[in-house]
């Protein structure tokens, strides 16, 4: 089985009344490339009348956003036109690519008649030479996305992305970038080879796991050393899981807020850029 190299634990950053996780990057770890950064907004439950998610318009380059819809809803508008309101259950992916601006805020519904809420939201770079892409966006529904059924019923897999169990992810992304999400009931179990070429991106999102052998609880960001393919998974209670792996980039990484490039003269070419109108007309 492949090795752990230390099991790091999300930090408290909440942001307006909004209760925030952040699992990348923080003191004990910075990323796995090429996965960047993970926000965990909730779990909690908003009144009626609430002013919804705190995410106004703003700007991003150079690396894609994936976000999963736990509970709640989320309302998606950016510069190039694209709009949707996504449910629980279904997932966004945005190529910020060159550039666009966007607003993440939740549905006029959600904030009339308010709820449960809890999203993941995970960065992912771009290599340099897709840096400068077209932006992209697509949302789909939970309906949308494979859901497969394993170990009896006990462990439901959502295909978010890549190939899982012989089974085509619902996106196809610029990159080999393999994305699932599991729901275990406890005892459920699930093994899966990943070469160890591949980094791993192994989030707890509820619950309590066993992970080749060592425990990882809500909350915990496992990492993995790169020497065997093997992961050999149990639940131990009701758990959600977000996993993922890829093959590393080995790209210098330069982030200054809302973009990541390869240069600090790339960082301050997009503020130029963003200042300058070119990422798009806000009319949101």
């Amino acid at each position: 089985m492949r090795s752990i190299k230390k099991v790091h634990e999300a930090v408290s950053s909440p942001i307006a009344d909004l209760i925030t996780y952040r699992a990348l990057p923080t003191n004990s770890i910075d990323h796995i490339d090429p996965f960047l950064f993970l926000n965990h907004h909730g779990y909690q439950e908003y009144p009626k009348n609430n002013n919804g998610l705190p995410f106004g318009p703003h700007p991003h380059r150079g690396f894609e956003t994936v976000t999963f819809i736990l509970k709640g809803d989320l309302t998606h508008k950016d510069s190039t036109g694209w709009e949707s309101v996504i449910k629980a259950g279904g997932v966004q992916w945005m190529t910020a690519g060159k550039g666009l601006i966007h607003a993440e805020i939740s549905s006029d519904e959600f904030k009339r008649d308010g709820g449960e809420l809890e999203l993941l939201q995970l960065w992912v770079n771009l290599p340099a030479k897709q840096k400068m892409t077209e932006p992209n966006y697509k949302g789909l529904q939970e309906k949308d996305i494979p859901q497969l059924s394993l170990d009896n019923d006990k462990v439901q897999l959502a295909a978010i992305s890549g190939e899982w169990e012989n089974t085509k992810g619902a996106f196809t992304p610029l990159n080999d970038i393999q994305m699932a999400t599991l729901y275990f009931s406890e005892g459920g179990k699930y093994s899966v080879d990943i070469t160890s070429e591949r980094n791993i991106f192994f989030y707890v999102v509820k619950g309590n796991l066993q992970v080749n052998g060592k425990e990882a609880k809500m909350h915990n960001l496992v990492e993995f050393e790169n020497d065997r393919e093997k992961l050999e998974i149990e639940a131990l209670e009701e758990s959600i899981l977000l996993l993922g792996h890829a093959l590393p980039f080995n790209e210098s990484i330069v982030a200054q807020g809302p973009f990541i490039m390869n240069s600090q003269q790339e960082i301050q070419q997009a503020f130029q850029d963003y200042q300058n109108g070119e990422f798009g007309d806000w009319n949101g």
